[in-house]
């Protein structure tokens, strides 16, 4: 249902954020800032804006559907992907592993990714490519688990945290944290950010 649902503004991608922020950390939003979500009256069609603050969107009869401003992955499609798939470090390592760009974004596509967001994704395998490989490898190699005993994520993850999350939180917009929902890797209850996506015509509230 949730993919049935088509977005009448979505964000686009036209350039590889990796190389065009240079070494600069995009700026974070206003702390409250938010995506929202409006249906227009054919309950199919929608528009996403981002709002400073929950009354701003209220009175503009948004709801919220995920926390800092509205990118690439504000999509009810993408959000389709973060509900159904806990695990998302196995199959978008699978789609990493193809050499050829135009392969490698079919196969992020092929997990349900809007165009906008497999675009996003691709750019932040590539990055985290170039900068985490031999980490990385190491870690695959040894078959570690996300996340350490005292907590902290394993090299890789930290590594792609590190490199790669700032430009991808700023450039997706949503996550699954910042969208109230748990994923396969073990987090801080602080990190995830209570959203009710009740707000979904025909889809049951979650």
């Amino acid at each position: 249902m949730l993919r049935a649902k088509i977005p009448l503004d979505p964000v686009v991608i036209k350039a590889d954020p990796y190389l065009s922020s240079g070494a600069k950390p995009p700026p974070r939003p206003p702390v409250g800032t938010l995506c929202g979500v409006r249906f227009e009256p054919d309950k199919v069609h929608y528009r996403i804006a981002t709002f400073a603050n929950k009354v701003a969107a209220a009175t503009a009869e948004y709801a919220v559907t995920h926390y800092g401003a509205c990118g690439t992955c504000s999509t009810l499609q993408d959000l389709a992907v973060y509900l159904e798939k806990p695990d998302l470090t196995a199959p978008v390592r699978s789609c990493g592993m193809l050499l050829e760009e135009p392969a490698m974004l079919a196969c992020l596509e092929e997990l349900g990714f809007s165009t906008p967001c497999a675009q996003t994704w691709l750019y932040n395998v590539q990055n985290t490519r170039r900068h985490c490989f031999r980490i990385c490898m190491w870690s695959w190699i040894e078959g570690e688990a996300p996340t350490r005993a005292d907590g902290r994520l394993n090299d890789c993850l930290q590594c792609d945290e590190d490199r790669s999350g700032p430009v991808f939180k700023a450039t997706a917009g949503r996550t699954r944290r910042n969208s109230g929902i748990r994923s396969s890797i073990p987090r801080v209850q602080d990190e995830i950010v209570p959203v009710v996506h009740d707000y979904i015509p025909d889809v049951a509230p979650r």
